[in-house]
């Protein structure tokens, strides 16, 4: 099963959009989460907040990030305290949440990452500390990338993430299945909420 699927057109294999039963178990996506609205207002306070370099093992990644609420340390491998989600956020996690079924409160980590044209991030997992993964992408959009390893080859999904539209990662999706960004084009945010094991 090694088939590209381009789950929203555009891709190099012109391919229909295959049925949500083509989707990996436990991946949902949706189209316009939020507004255009809440969408610019999102992006103008993240002018104020502290980015910073990614950095993973003496490597210094394209993107920038600030987290809330806990932050994941690669160093020690580590789950630590951060600064509390701020107000701003707070309509995000909820619309988050309600899409994933959960309960805001349960959504204790934010990540905030700016792509700048050029930036991707490659293939993983998210570490184990956490459980459900839901991302919200901002500004641009982006080819979220999934794959897991059958036997000999790669099962591959591609999915066309769309500003102001979100991806769901749970069970399968989110313990059997890597994900990667390639490169952007353009100048791209997203917030991504994660629950604790």
């Amino acid at each position: 099963m090694s088939d590209q699927f381009d789950m929203f057109g555009g891709g190099a294999a012109e391919q229909k959009e295959p049925a949500r039963e083509a989707w990996p178990e436990g991946f949902d996506y949706r189209a316009e989460l939020i507004t255009d609205a809440e969408e610019r207002a999102l992006v103008e306070r993240f002018a104020d907040l502290p980015f910073k370099e990614f950095e993973f093992h003496g490597y210094t990644g394209k993107r920038r990030t600030v987290s809330f609420g806990r932050r994941y340390d690669f160093a020690d491998e580590r789950l630590h305290e951060a600064t509390e989600i701020p107000d701003f956020l707070l309509p995000l996690r909820d619309a988050a949440a309600a899409f994933a079924a959960l309960a805001p409160e349960r959504l204790r980590h934010a990540l905030v990452t700016e792509y700048a044209p050029g930036a991707g991030i490659g293939w993983h997992r998210d570490k184990a500390v956490f459980d459900e993964v839901v991302g919200v992408s901002l500004v641009a959009s982006c080819r979220f990338r999934l794959r897991r390893r059958r036997a000999d080859a790669w099962e591959r999904v591609t999915v066309l993430a769309q500003p102001r539209s979100a991806y769901l990662l749970r069970g399968p999706a989110r313990t059997e299945w890597e994900h990667s960004i390639p490169p952007v084009e353009a100048l791209r945010y997203s917030v991504t909420f994660r629950n604790l094991r």
